[in-house]
């Protein structure tokens, strides 16, 4: 994969670069100080994979991202600030490194880049077949899915839909940004507003709508790790 890597930082450049190198498989085509600059070397050079730092004089990393083409490089944010994680997810973000970078935690993040890139893409529409007929929902509007024991809900911020898919089939389905919590929960990884400690030692996801749902022991550290919380 051809890699692009940004930071305003002189050292920072460096190092990510150094770690981006010992990885297999791994081309990397040049380093930016800046967002601005960053874009014109995609739009001429057409990497694909952006290593880009969300705080930069000018365009922040999040500005950069707005402004990629669709069919642009995926993105690995890179930064010194954990606040930013659920909007870098919800800009799209394959990952989201906390500095200081290490070499196995950027070569996670690059695996992620390569499964994403092995996995179809979600449709622009998510066909829910319920007791009342098809439903078509955007992806992107689900913020859970729940099993009851028998049937699974589908939630939205305002609506919910009763289908016979299970949870694994809407996993395969809606791709690597929804992540399984528990044995009962689906949720969307952008939907997510905040995390919040269980007296269990899981713990409880807190969606914008103000949805609750719960997160078992076991994934709240992977969660954590996805959302750049740890």
């Amino acid at each position: 994969m051809r890699v692009l890597v940004v930071d305003d930082e002189l050292q920072a450049r460096k190092r990510v670069a150094r770690l981006l190198e010992a990885l297999p498989d791994i081309d990397v085509i040049g380093t930016c100080e800046s967002a601005t600059e960053a874009l014109a070397v995609v739009a001429r050079d057409r990497p694909d994979v952006l290593v880009l730092d969300i705080s930069m004089p000018g365009l922040s990393g999040l500005d950069a991202r707005a402004r990629l083409p669709a069919d642009g490089p995926a993105v690995i944010f890179v930064t010194a600030h954990a606040e930013h994680a659920v909007t870098a997810f919800d800009v799209g973000a394959v990952d989201y490194v906390l500095k200081p970078v290490t070499a196995a935690r950027l070569a996670k993040a690059i695996a992620r880049v390569r499964e994403a890139r092995r996995t179809p893409a979600p449709p622009p529409r998510l066909p829910i077949a319920t007791r009342t007929g098809t439903v078509l929902v955007d992806p992107a509007a689900i913020t859970y899915a729940r099993f009851d024991g028998a049937l699974v809900t589908v939630a939205s911020a305002t609506e919910q839909w009763v289908t016979d898919l299970s949870l694994a089939d809407l996993e395969a389905r809606l791709g690597p940004s929804f992540v399984r919590v528990d044995r009962r929960h689906l949720v969307n990884l952008a939907a997510i507003a905040r995390l919040e400690a269980a007296s269990t030692g899981g713990a409880i996801a807190i969606t914008h709508s103000g949805a609750r749902i719960p997160v078992s022991r076991q994934a709240r550290r992977s969660l954590g790790k996805r959302l750049g919380l740890s």
